[in-house]
């Protein structure tokens, strides 16, 4: 069928709308902080081959990847006849999707007319399924998915628009926060049922051939679009690798990353075959995230993403890696490795791009800051999440971002502090920028925080691992590595505060927690930063007066003005003894 321009255009930009309505009334109607303050989510429309229709804009990235295996999945289970008006699917299991049992898929298939013709999908992150799952940083200490929680394996919760009661109560009894979490699954089916009704009036404006028709030449040409991009890099086989600290159980040895990148004309291959094989602890995951973001990222990260957006990339990563564990493979920590594998397949491509790629970015999915218990006054059990950003690296043209989450987490956000505070018997304190964890270069690395936060009762704090203190934010082209994350705790009575990681760790009232997180890297040689933006760095309290002298061979006046002459002399006599060193050091 042959589209007319106007046409295409409304129901290219209809699409994205309708997921991101989705999402709006998601947020406004759940109950769970992870929920409406963090956006911990995503919301979209997917056809019967499981193929990508659309998802709403600043969606949570690395689900992108991971909801088409579920329709593919489910049409296996029950068969196209299987599904009817009124069906509600519950699924959080790891055998399809490796994520943590937290990330719950609600979905319900669209019919038109008597003919089902796709799937309405939300993932979003309940506060608990039983288990260990409450909060984050279970991390190693989960042996097995049954350890973690509530498993469920495209189960229908409602059929033909019946309740199903007995299934229903199983959910109930065995989480510790029912009102919220299945609060949220009522808000994810009210947010599937506005997809459905918004998708009968597209379907009847403008009729199923038409609809069809422009969703199959809007993949089209967004595979274009991105091949486009592709072919204007030269071709050849570029690889990069990197690791994270250790896996929680096996200390000291690090997991390793390694990425290979072909590309040929257009089309691009990534090869995640060299990675680390699948763990028994709780690091794996089962997913194309770590590649389809970094792709997307690379090729067209300002348009809204569709299947068209991954159909000129192969991905290559086998069964048994650590990126595509098998399940029974714990997976309750499966974040932990993917920001970093997105940050290697972007470093593979630095002499491909090098007016484009960044140096690296803290690489952890967020300091999480995760402290529950008992209220003693509302006898209520409660629950305090956030996950707080850090620094990305410096680019091409300027600064990397402060305090921001990480490349796979699209627009999730810390939560509020007046939030936090309203509902859960604690006290943050602070959450600034920490001075000096930023990478220097010409353009330096963004910076991480230091979220400082007093428990006013009794409860129990989880710690995720910061894992990229062996290999911190890498920098680029002369820039030097950002600082690490970690957390530190002190109890009352101490007076120094100690690093610490664990989950499940019981605390007197008024402990007080540091939840840290890393800066980027910089990008470019440091010495040809320009004097006056060090000297607004040193001002502002994002470095020190030492770093910009040992650093940037900036020297700064006692009234903090710039100065000139001294600092020239230094930075000579760097760049002198620099030359010096690398003429000792062996070929």
């Amino acid at each position: 069928m042959k589209l007319d321009i106007v046409t295409l255009e409304v129901i290219r930009n209809a699409l994205p709308a309708i997921a991101n309505e989705m999402a709006a009334d998601l947020q406004r109607t759940s109950y769970n902080m992870m929920i409406y303050e963090v956006r911990d989510y995503c919301t979209a429309l997917l056809d019967l081959k499981g193929e990508l229709i659309s998802q709403n804009v600043g969606g949570v990235s690395h689900f992108v990847a991971d909801l088409g295996v579920l329709v593919v999945d489910g049409m296996k289970r029950y068969g196209r006849g299987g599904f009817k008006p009124g069906d509600v699917i519950i699924t959080n299991h790891q055998a399809v999707a490796g994520q943590h049992l937290n990330n719950v898929v609600i979905y319900s298939p669209y019919f038109y007319k008597g003919e089902l013709l796709m799937f309405c999908m939300v993932r979003a992150h309940w506060i608990d399924v039983g288990g260990q799952s409450t909060g984050f940083g279970a991390g190693a200490t989960v042996a097995d998915p049954w350890f973690e929680g509530l498993q469920l394996d495209q189960l229908k919760i409602y059929e033909e628009g019946k309740l199903n009661e007995t299934l229903y109560r199983v959910v109930k009894d065995n989480i510790r926060f029912p009102e919220s979490s299945l609060g949220d699954m009522k808000s994810q089916m009210a947010a599937c049922r506005l997809a459905a009704r918004r998708m009968d009036e597209l379907f009847d404006k403008y009729g199923k051939d038409t609809i069809l028709a422009a969703i199959a030449q809007i993949f089209d040409e967004t595979e274009q679009k991105c091949r486009n991009v592709v072919a204007q890099l030269p071709d050849g086989v570029y690889e990069a690798e990197a690791s994270i600290d250790d896996d929680g159980l096996i200390r000291d040895e690090e997991v390793p990353i390694r990425v290979k990148i072909a590309i040929k004309g257009s089309d691009m291959t990534i090869d995640l075959s060299g990675c680390s094989a699948e763990r028994k602890a709780a690091i794996n995951s089962r997913t194309y995230a770590g590649a389809r973001v970094a792709y997307k990222a690379l090729t067209g990260p300002l348009d809204p993403v569709n299947e068209g957006s991954f159909r000129a990339l192969k991905v290559i990563i086998p069964e048994g890696n650590i990126m595509m564990a098998r399940f029974p493979a714990p997976m309750s920590g499966w974040s932990a490795i993917v920001p970093t594998v997105v940050d290697t397949i972007v470093m593979a491509l630095a002499k491909a791009m090098p007016d484009r790629v960044p140096a690296g970015h803290h690489g952890l999915l967020g300091g999480t800051v995760v402290f529950f218990g008992l209220d003693p006054k509302t006898k209520r059990r409660f629950v305090v999440q956030s996950i707080e950003g850090g620094g990305w690296g410096g680019r091409p043209f300027e600064d990397g971002e402060s305090a921001t989450v990480s490349v796979c987490q699209g627009d999730v956000r810390n939560g509020s502090i007046e939030g936090i505070e309203l509902k859960c018997p604690v006290l943050v304190e602070s959450r600034g920028l920490r001075q000096d964890s930023c990478g220097a270069g010409k353009h330096r690395g963004g910076l991480g925080l230091d979220v400082r936060v007093r428990n006013l009762v009794e409860g129990k704090w989880n710690f995720e691992r910061s894992r990229r203190s062996k290999r911190p934010p890498w920098g680029l082209w002369g820039g030097t590595a950002g600082e690490p994350g970690g957390n530190l705790l002190k109890l009352p009575g101490e007076k120094a505060f100690k690093f610490i990681t664990g989950s499940n760790i019981s605390v007197s009232r008024n402990s007080k927690a540091i939840v840290r997180t890393g800066g980027g890297g910089g990008w470019g040689d440091p010495l040809e930063r320009v004097a006056a933006m060090v000297v607004e760095d040193v001002a502002e309290g994002l470095i020190s007066r030492q770093a910009a002298r040992k650093l940037y061979g900036v020297i700064l006046r006692g009234n903090m003005s710039l100065d000139e002459s001294a600092t020239a002399r230094l930075r000579d006599r760097l760049r002198s003894t620099r030359k010096a060193r690398s003429k000792k050091a062996p070929s």
